[in-house]
């Protein structure tokens, strides 16, 4: 993440790792929205919405057996 990278704090949230509140933000990079907290280590990044549907339809079952 660059130094000109606009972040936003959402107020309220809290951390799923560390539990502290009012530490995530949300910035985007390279077009992929990111959140990440100030206070420990923890990051999650959301993948672009075409990935997401194409993986949703691929789950790897053929078929379901019903005797």
């Amino acid at each position: 993440m660059n130094k000109h990278t606009r972040k936003r704090f959402i107020a309220g949230a809290t951390c799923p790792s560390c539990k502290q509140q009012d530490t995530l933000m949300l910035y985007s990079e390279n077009n992929v929205e990111k959140l990440a907290c100030v206070k420990c280590d923890y990051a999650e990044s959301q993948a672009d919405k075409n990935v997401t549907k194409a993986s949703k339809g691929s789950t790897g079952v053929i078929g379901v057996f019903k005797p």
